[in-house]
């Protein structure tokens, strides 16, 4: 008999992947995919759909065939806030998924705060109002996509972020939901309540009827066409990336926390049952919802980190591949002064700034290749340090430890660097990639692979930890440079 197996769809800003794991969380086979960016206009960035959509029954596809197991259930994570609305009847998109990283609602954004919204956005949804997060792109679509609000009004459009696109795809066009933790980053999710909010549907000219069901990240959410893998399989899990990450890390108690170096950075700090209010500048959003126990977490979100690392390889040429840094960085003895803040995008947590553009300061003609490709590193780890001071200033605990995944997490150079900074000790586990497991976990959970969350928390093993061992004096001089580079890439001087 085949061996029992689980299919986890990674679909990411640059790639989509599927891998498959065994029923004891270990990973057997995966297939990957890039695909096209978009930058229709300075500051925007999109996605086309069918790109995306094509890239993910090739690699469910090519997973499946080659593993060869009995597939028990499929789990979905995905790039967070990246907004799709489609024609129920057709399945089609009216228009480029708008990435999270677009900043075309930043003017919109500032209205609204001006207009004395943040507060009440704030104490309902746990975010605040920046262009990031997924509700004021689908009002964007809305306005400016010609036909899009009289066919939304008369409901024959659905809107989703990637997962629900997905979802609604692998079944036929039968299900229309998503899970807590992606309608927590819509700008119209009530995460105390647990449901979609009149008055921000209100706030943003929302139809409710564009909205999906939410349901909890560990269900049957509905079963696969069965043209797609031959059966109709359940779809078992659905969380958004970062999320995913916290339940591949099996951050489970309150205190845990988790870093994510993928394109951006994401740091999640479980707070247990309790929705704990910042005041620093992070998020409040909702980990995961199991059994319908909803389980918190402060998020700080960091637009560039890998990302940087890719403008190392394909912008300026400095380095053929992302591993080329950890050999550049061991080089040199010091930065030589040299910082990079990669505001490419604009800055996110705790700073949340969408006019700071990226700068590098400090060069001199003593400067190479090599401390630029360092500078990018630091960066990320400065920026990382930056969000668990903002966490402990609002009151967490202070964690004495975090977990690390993503691509960067495979840098020996940078995770020693992190430890440094953050005077904490840094976690690698055997597995890096801890956000696919995750959604693969939660299908799991769904089809009873595994009872509970401790059954999960057994599988995770570590592969390596960074002990702290730069002196306090030198990690202080180090910071300083940080924030004078972080100052001068402000759009305006912070007092």
């Amino acid at each position: 008999m085949a061996k029992k197996i689980l299919l986890a769809i990674d679909q990411g800003t640059t790639s989509t992947r599927s891998m498959s794991f065994d029923t004891a969380g270990k990973p057997r086979k995966v297939s990957r995919q890039e695909f096209a960016q978009h930058y229709p206009e300075h500051g925007w960035v999109e996605h086309d759909v069918e790109d995306i959509w094509k890239d993910v029954k090739k690699t469910l596809g090519d997973v499946a065939e080659e593993d060869g197991g009995d597939i028990q259930a499929i789990g979905i994570t995905n790039q967070r806030e990246t907004v799709v609305v489609w024609d129920r009847e057709t399945g089609e998109a009216v228009h480029n998924a708008i990435v999270w990283q677009d900043r075309r609602t930043a003017k919109f954004c500032a209205e609204l705060k001006a207009q004395g919204y943040e507060d009440e956005v704030r104490a309902k949804t746990g975010l605040i109002l920046d262009p990031y997060f997924s509700g004021t792109k689908l009002k964007w679509i809305l306005d400016n996509v010609k036909g899009a609000r009289k066919r939304a009004d008369k409901g024959e459009l659905a809107f989703g972020t990637i997962d629900s696109f997905l979802l609604w795809r692998l079944t036929g066009g039968k299900v229309h939901a998503t899970d807590a933790s992606n309608a927590s980053r819509t700008l119209l999710y009530d995460i105390h309540k647990g449901q979609w909010d009149a008055d921000l549907c209100k706030m943003l000219d929302i139809p409710e009827s564009l909205l999906p069901e939410v349901k909890d990240n560990s269900t049957i959410f509905g079963e696969t066409d069965k043209k797609l893998l031959g059966r109709a399989i359940p779809i078992g899990g659905m969380a958004g990336d970062q999320q995913a990450a916290v339940v591949g890390q099996a951050c489970f108690k309150r205190g845990d926390a988790k870093s994510t170096y993928g394109t951006g950075c994401f740091v999640l700090l479980n707070t247990g049952d309790k929705a704990l209010k910042s005041d620093n500048g992070l998020l409040t959003t909702i980990a995961y919802s199991i059994g319908g126990k909803t389980t918190y977490a402060l998020e700080g979100s960091i637009f560039v980190a890998g990302a940087a690392v890719k403008w190392l390889r394909d912008g300026l040429g400095l380095i053929h591949r992302a591993a080329d840094t950890n050999d550049l960085a061991n080089k040199l003895d010091d930065n030589h002064g040299v910082y990079m803040v990669p505001g490419f995008v604009g800055l996110g947590a705790p700073h949340w700034d969408p006019d700071a553009r990226a700068t590098i300061t400090g060069l001199t003609f003593d400067a190479t290749g090599a401390h630029i490709a360092r500078a990018a590193l630091e960066s990320v780890a400065y920026q990382t340090a930056d969000l668990v001071d903002a966490m402990v200033a609002d009151g967490a605990k202070e964690t004495r430890t975090i977990r690390v995944d993503g691509g960067m997490a495979a840098n020996d150079w940078f995770c020693q660097f992190l430890a440094d900074m953050l005077d904490t000790k840094v976690e690698r586990p055997a597995n890096i990639e801890t956000t696919v497991a995750g959604a693969a976990y939660l299908a799991g959970l769904a089809v009873g692979v595994w009872d509970k969350l401790e059954d999960v928390a057994a599988s995770w093993k570590e592969e390596r930890a960074f002990e702290p061992q730069m002196k306090k004096g030198k990690r202080e001089d180090l910071k300083k440079g940080w924030l004078d580079a972080l100052a001068r890439s402000r759009s305006k001087i912070p007092a």
